[in-house]
């Protein structure tokens, strides 16, 4: 933008200021537009998608396969195996003794 030669320095900067700041906002706009065309494009894509879907017809459903039902009780216990008894037993820990009870009869 040209501007006549007799308009104040202020005035011109401010103006040029302005223009700048104008030209942020326009590149600003332009991206936010450009994003919000690609996610209408791709909600567009999955409402076709969804539309398809509702308006085809319904699978045929595949066959289950029945599990064997669960046990209901344990199975019997075992004697423990050779690897458990041969694990050394934790030894016990002291019993600490008691405090003296000095309200006691």
């Amino acid at each position: 933008m040209l501007l006549p030669i007799d308009i104040p320095p202020g005035i011109a900067n401010t103006l040029g200021y302005l223009q700048h700041y104008l030209q942020g906002l326009i590149k600003c706009q332009n991206t936010s537009e450009h994003a919000i065309n690609t996610t209408l494009t791709a909600l567009t894509a999955q409402l076709q998608q969804i539309t398809q879907l509702m308006t085809s017809p319904a699978p045929v459903p595949t066959p289950t396969i029945a599990l064997p039902p669960i046990p209901m009780f344990p199975p019997p216990v075992s004697s423990p195996s050779p690897v458990l008894t041969a694990l050394p037993k934790q030894r016990a820990r002291p019993k600490l003794p008691s405090p003296p009870d000095f309200f006691g009869e």
